[in-house]
């Protein structure tokens, strides 16, 4: 038996990592400027995270959720308390995509509809609902388009109207910085009017959080910099650190009944040790304001570099866009100066998602890097 093909694969084998580095099976040294597609947010083999999940191990592993599990409890109680969503539920499970696919459901459940709102350019992952709200045909099967989804040109406040005012959408998905779509944002008035005309025709907003979360943008959640109130928050990506895990967050407003939702996996012992270790670290680091921080450091870096055109995105979830394709840039960073960067669906944008905890010099490293290139 084979691997089924999934991505065109870099020749590079990754065998041990710790902070920011990555270290192959010949011994050469990378630098993680992508997190694994924004996953790795408080760094490689941070210690503290490792003794969370060793230290759970050593007491359960996995049970089902049939039963009582206290850490469950204490995962939300803090997620709570550091996002300033306290007046939110959450419903563990153990992807983004699973994450959105539920979100959607509930919209359904809430108002007894079925048609989404999404937008172009959108990535909300790969299965039945999250993926027929997704802008790409090439992962959109036939099965996928029999759910009702109208996509709308992000910022166009007059075309969401008319589609919201038709009275059969359940749900608005958006994403408060489109990752795979090339760094996008909606504006601070796009996002507070639609937030509104949802509340106005009863239509559950919800604010896919899986890649901006977490403090990557420089607050905890990326709507936050938008001051609106989503009636459902999708998670995922940074919540693990590596480690399989995705929810919701559902608006107390928002009535749990039992049969809705449900999961095997989700909110399994070890995932919520290693979202705990996430978030102690991210508290007792400051890593959210380090975001924001080291953001403007990169704005100000990139100004430097005359074939950079344009920067796109907030703290740590950042582009870098040139008036040409990227892919070849992106193997010479690899394969010439051992940094790890991503791609989007804009062939011109480069994708910077490191670590949180990433400082200044390690920044400047990167830097130097592309400018050896781009020479």
């Amino acid at each position: 038996m084979k691997l089924f093909d999934v991505y065109p694969l870099y020749n590079v084998t990754p065998v041990s990592a710790i902070g920011s580095v990555v270290t192959d099976d010949k011994g050469e040294e990378y630098w993680d400027f992508y997190g694994g597609h924004a996953v790795i947010s408080i760094g490689h083999s941070h210690p503290h995270y490792i003794k969370r999940l060793e230290d759970q191990l050593h007491k359960i592993g996995f049970y089902s959720n049939a039963v009582q599990n206290p850490i469950q409890e204490e995962l939300a109680t803090k997620l709570g308390a550091l996002s300033g969503c306290d007046n939110y539920n959450l419903f563990l499970c153990s992807s983004g995509a699973e994450a959105n696919e539920n979100a959607l459901k509930m919209a359904s459940f809430i108002t007894g509809k079925s048609r989404i709102i999404a937008f172009n350019n959108s990535f909300h992952g790969r299965t039945s609902a999250a993926v027929a709200a997704t802008d790409n045909e090439k992962i959109n099967a036939p099965i996928n388009k029999q759910q009702k989804v109208t996509f709308l040109p992000l910022n166009a406040i007059e075309s969401f109207k008319t589609e919201i005012e038709k009275g059969d959408v359940c749900g608005v998905i958006i994403e408060a910085i489109q990752g795979v779509g090339g760094l996008d944002e909606p504006t601070t008035a796009f996002y507070q009017s639609i937030s509104k005309l949802c509340k106005e025709n009863g239509v559950v907003l919800i604010a896919d959080e899986v890649q901006a979360g977490y403090g990557r943008s420089g607050k905890f959640f990326g709507f936050q910099h938008h001051n609106i109130a989503p009636d459902i928050i999708s998670i995922a990506k940074g919540m693990g650190n590596g480690f399989p895990v995705g929810g919701i967050l559902l608006h107390d407003s928002i009535e749990a009944k039992y049969g809705m939702l449900g999961t095997t996996f989700g909110g399994n012992h070890l995932a919520c040790a290693a979202s705990l270790a996430v978030l102690e670290v991210i508290e007792k680091d400051n890593l959210i304001e380090n975001a924001a921080k080291l953001g403007e450091y990169f704005i100000k870096k990139a100004a430097e570099i005359p074939q950079i055109k344009k920067v796109k995105g907030r703290g740590l979830m950042l582009g870098l866009e040139f008036d040409f394709e990227v892919s070849e840039l992106r193997k010479k960073l690899i394969y010439n100066q051992h940094m790890f960067t991503g791609g989007a669906n804009n062939k011109n944008l480069l994708r910077i998602l490191p670590a949180l905890n990433i400082t200044e010099k390690e920044m400047d490293l990167f830097f130097d890097a592309l400018k050896k290139e781009l020479k």
